[in-house]
């Protein structure tokens, strides 16, 4: 049997703060760990002594516009997709 997920990997999702993002594969959340830094944007999942393990149910990476990545709860997502400019600079980002 195959999960469920609420994000796939590639969905473009905007934050409650307005900030657009592409969700992340667990591949993909490794290499940006190494290139960009952590944004700690409201809406991140943080639990006290809980470690991240995303799961794109609740727990979703996602690489933001502004060059920085977060693991977010996804009740503080919805799928969207950014204007044009803005989907062009995810995407290149994500090709380094």
């Amino acid at each position: 049997m195959e999960r469920k997920r609420v994000f796939e990997p590639g969905d473009y999702v905007k934050s409650f703060s307005n900030h657009f993002g592409i969700v992340l594969s667990r591949h993909e959340l490794e290499e940006a760990r190494t290139r960009f830094k952590e944004g700690r944007k409201p809406g991140r999942y943080f639990a006290p002594g809980c470690c991240q393990d995303p799961d794109n149910v609740l727990q979703i990476p996602v690489l933001f516009e502004d060059g920085t990545f977060d693991i977010m709860r996804s009740m503080n997502l919805r799928k969207m997709d950014p204007p044009g400019d803005k989907k062009v600079k995810i995407q290149k980002m994500m090709e380094r």
